[in-house]
């Protein structure tokens, strides 16, 4: 057990606290409920993740990425991704210059720094690859040149779990890109009403005008680098080492979870102790990020689907399986 005074505050999180209840206002101003969207939302901006999510059509899930973007004062795109479209579409492509004699890169969607995908898994797989380069580096290599993108730069994609006509699954490799996948319910009825309530009268157009931005790609750079001083024991490394390999070693699953998803929950743990206004790591944080984190990066054996186990379920029973330290 670590000595009582390891434990006093030692950074000064009151910008980064305050900041966060400012964007939490501003985005309830049009989403209802879902509060542990938006906090994963938050949590993966901070980190510098990438974020998927996925739910049934109409529960808010571009209207979520739009609300995200327009909080942060910075650039907003959105690619919707159909069966047709190419990579170029993407990343751009050189275009001859009549004038100039030469070939000029003419920058895709993709160059900007808030960039919503929509229904990402409509596109068929080159164009997903397309995504590889810039997910992982943040840079796009066209024709042997290679070209960075602007700080902030971070990719939320939605995706339709329902629907499987005309939809082509995201490879492994691409998914272990995402810090995240968030996956959203259905609102309950009280939440419902007040939705109903909320947009009873106003025309869909205003729900965005109404956002104010409260945060500048300057403030988000200094409050990654308060999140990376934030403390973590050893014992927790350990803890957090011990949930992933388990996922490598675990009867019931095909593939187990790469070290990029135990970096990503020592990440995001940091992260949600920071926006909780602690400057240290609970087993707490590691084990409510392990979730989002591993859902997308484990696959179930057959019969483990067919007896109709999810990879919730089968995360829950690791995390209660590894003895939390104390």
């Amino acid at each position: 057990m670590m000595e009582e005074n390891i434990f006093e505050q030692r950074l000064d999180l009151s910008a980064l606290n305050h900041s966060v209840v400012n964007i939490r206002s501003e985005m309830s101003k049009v989403i209802v409920g879902q509060y542990k969207m938006l906090d994963l939302l938050l949590i993966g901006l901070l980190c510098d993740g990438h974020i998927l999510i996925e739910g049934v059509p109409g529960v808010a899930k571009t209207l979520t990425a739009k609300l995200l973007a327009k909080v942060i004062d910075s650039d907003f795109s959105r690619i919707q991704f159909t069966p047709d479209l190419m990579p170029s579409d993407v990343v751009g492509t050189t275009v001859f210059n009549s004038k100039e004699g030469e070939f000029n890169f003419k920058p895709g969607p993709v160059f900007s720094n808030i960039i919503l995908i929509d229904e990402i898994n409509r596109a068929p797989a080159k164009t997903q690859a397309a995504l590889f380069e810039v997910m992982e580096e943040r840079q796009v290599t066209v024709d042997g040149n290679t070209y960075q993108m602007r700080y902030p730069f971070i990719i939320v994609a939605t995706q339709n779990p329902i629907e499987q006509e005309g939809t082509y699954r995201l490879p492994e490799a691409q998914l272990d890109r995402f810090i995240f996948k968030i996956d959203v319910q259905y609102p309950s009825l009280a939440e419902e009403i007040a939705i109903l309530n909320k947009q009873h009268g106003m025309p869909a157009s205003s729900l965005l005008q109404a956002i104010d931005k409260v945060l500048t790609p300057d403030q988000l750079h200094s409050f990654r680098i308060i999140i990376q001083s934030v403390f973590v024991e050893p014992k927790l490394i350990e803890f957090i080492a011990k949930i992933v390999n388990e996922t490598r070693n675990n009867q019931a699953l095909y593939l187990g979870a790469s070290p990029r998803a135990s970096l990503a929950i020592l990440r995001s743990a940091k992260a949600n102790a920071a926006i909780k206004g602690r400057d240290f790591v609970t087993p707490e944080d590691i084990k409510e990020m392990a979730t989002p984190v591993l859902r997308h990066r484990i696959i179930l054996t057959p019969e483990k689907e067919m007896e109709g186990i999810t990879a919730d379920e089968l995360i829950e029973n690791i995390l209660r399986t590894i003895e939390v330290p104390r």
